[in-house]
């Protein structure tokens, strides 16, 4: 008895600390702040496995001989007669020169016979970028994006180098203008989702003109893609794997994703008889429902799931061995689906013993665990029929062992119902145990998020969208940021699309 309202004590206090966040949230206060541990020592370990290269995990390659751009001779003093010249004897001094540079266009004018003015053209760059012109751009959003520099802070910082420039032409180079850097995001998706054999997904919370919102996280190990929106489910992940189609298809995996989610079979039966037909558009989808007798907001649900998802398998978008890998949230649970071992065991860590017994059997339990996870990464080296198989009765024993510790012994059992997912490594042993990559890219933008706080409009939350993901697709395929938007903003375009880098990487991959 004492250990059970022990257990209860506990559960109390973590509703309390709970609802005293919110309450401060509420209030517009800091709640109680989660204190992470270092990650120093992580760091330590990647340089010092990279063979004595700084480079830290995810960022762009460092370049370890320095381009000259001036050398100066010195010349040795009192050298004795007779001596012989051995050459020289290099000494690098690095520097970098942060200054304005105004050019000045001087365009003739000229008066014909009959009356015309001409005036010399402009050079085209010069048309596109007005007044300022390319390294300013590349400068500013080097800046926004990557050093996470506020507009109010980079407008203070462009007028003490003595640049002339309003707050509202900042805001102008963040934001107008970038149609070719969103096709590329755009494409970035559609590459992804064709090309790769996993994804990993998230998402957070991104207000938007003061309502709150979230954006969703898709990528892997070539790729980051991010998108904002103003809800979080099952349909609007669906709409965003659609890539910016808009039809409705009706289906046989329409079909089957409505029978899996207990359609009713009154409402099944009407779809079915309608037949194989495409939507064109959501106005015509909800008028074929309407005249369906379709119209309890549940069943209108997942009719039109099953009809985004049926869109999605009908225009071949998704690679059709492609695996979706999250921390369980319900949103993401569709076609294969595979869980992260991380979140997984995070509601074992949480619990608490409150006698030696519970205690130690808490400690069993997790060296279980953990000893399993350290032998399904052994298996993703070298797949074998046998230890697959003793994997999976290794996983029976401890998720079904019943200890003295209750609590416990309910966790344990709701983990176990998801074995399919959980162990899907068994059989695709290519996909990743964990969904770090996903919280690893989502940071990025939470970092953005809490330096700039919400966007305030469409256009500055679809840069932010679009920036974010090409920033870290760069840092995932070896591209530095600078180069990409020196490279873009002056249309040079020297570098290779994005996409082909990644159908290049994925290629290799799976080779």
């Amino acid at each position: 008895m004492v250990v059970a309202l022990l257990e209860i004590t506990r559960f109390q206090q973590e509703q309390i600390q709970e609802l005293r966040d919110e309450i401060a949230r509420l209030k517009g206060q800091k709640p109680k702040p989660k204190i992470k541990p270092s990650a120093l020592e992580n760091y330590s370990e990647a340089k010092d496995t990279q063979a004595g290269s700084t480079k830290r995990p995810g960022s762009a390659k460092r370049r370890k001989t320095p381009t000259i751009h001036e050398t100066v001779i010195l010349r040795a003093h009192d050298v004795p007669k007779g001596s012989t010249f051995k050459g020289y004897e290099d000494f690098t001094v690095q520097g970098l020169l942060v200054e304005p540079h105004n050019r000045l266009y001087r365009r003739e004018r000229w008066q014909t016979p009959s009356g015309e003015s001409l005036v010399a053209l402009l050079p085209d760059e010069v048309k596109e970028l007005g007044h300022f012109e390319a390294s300013l751009h590349r400068f500013v959003l080097y800046q926004y994006h990557h050093c996470h520099v506020t507009q109010p802070l980079l407008l203070e910082q462009l007028w003490e180098l003595g640049v002339d420039i309003s707050a509202g032409q900042v805001n102008r180079i963040i934001t107008e203008g970038k149609e070719c850097f969103h096709r590329e995001k755009d494409e970035i998706l559609r590459t992804g989702l064709r090309a790769s054999t996993h994804v990993n997904v998230d998402d957070t919370g991104a207000r938007h003109q003061g309502r709150n919102g979230y954006c969703t996280h898709i990528g892997n190990e070539v790729f980051a893609w991010f998108q904002s929106t103003g809800e979080k489910s099952r349909m609007n992940f669906l709409r965003l794997l659609r890539t910016g189609a808009n039809d409705y298809a009706l289906n046989t995996d329409a079909l089957e994703y409505m029978k899996d989610q207990k359609l009713p079979q009154a409402q099944l039966q009407r779809l079915i008889k309608v037949g194989k037909i495409v939507f064109e558009n959501e106005a015509e989808w909800n008028k074929a429902l309407e005249f369906l007798g379709i119209t309890d907001s549940r069943h209108i649900r997942i009719a039109t799931e099953g009809a985004v998802l049926g869109s999605v398998l009908e225009h071949d978008i998704l690679n059709p061995d492609l695996v979706i890998v999250s921390d369980d949230a319900g949103q993401f649970d569709i076609l294969v689906h595979a869980l992260c071992w991380i979140h997984a065991e995070r509601s074992i860590n949480k619990l608490v013993g409150f006698n030696d017994a519970q205690r130690k059997a808490l400690a069993e339990v997790r060296t279980e665990i953990w000893g399993l996870y350290r032998d399904l990464k052994a298996y993703k080296q070298r797949p074998d029929r046998e230890k697959r198989s003793e994997l999976g009765r290794r996983f029976d024993r401890i998720f079904t062992m019943r200890t003295c510790y209750e609590r416990l012994n309910q966790t344990l059992k709701r983990i176990h119902k998801n074995k399919a997912e959980l162990l899907l490594v068994l059989e695709r042993p290519d996909i990743p145990l964990h969904n770090n990559s996903s919280e690893s890219d989502i940071r990025e933008y939470v970092k953005k998020r809490k330096i700039s706080g919400s966007t305030r409009s469409d256009l500055g939350r679809r840069c932010r969208d679009t920036f974010t993901s090409l920033k870290k697709t760069c840092r995932k395929l070896g591209v530095g940021f600078w180069d990409y938007l020196n490279d873009r903003v002056s249309k040079v375009n020297s570098l290779p699309w994005l996409p082909d880098l990644m159908e290049q990487r994925l290629a290799t991959t799976l080779e």
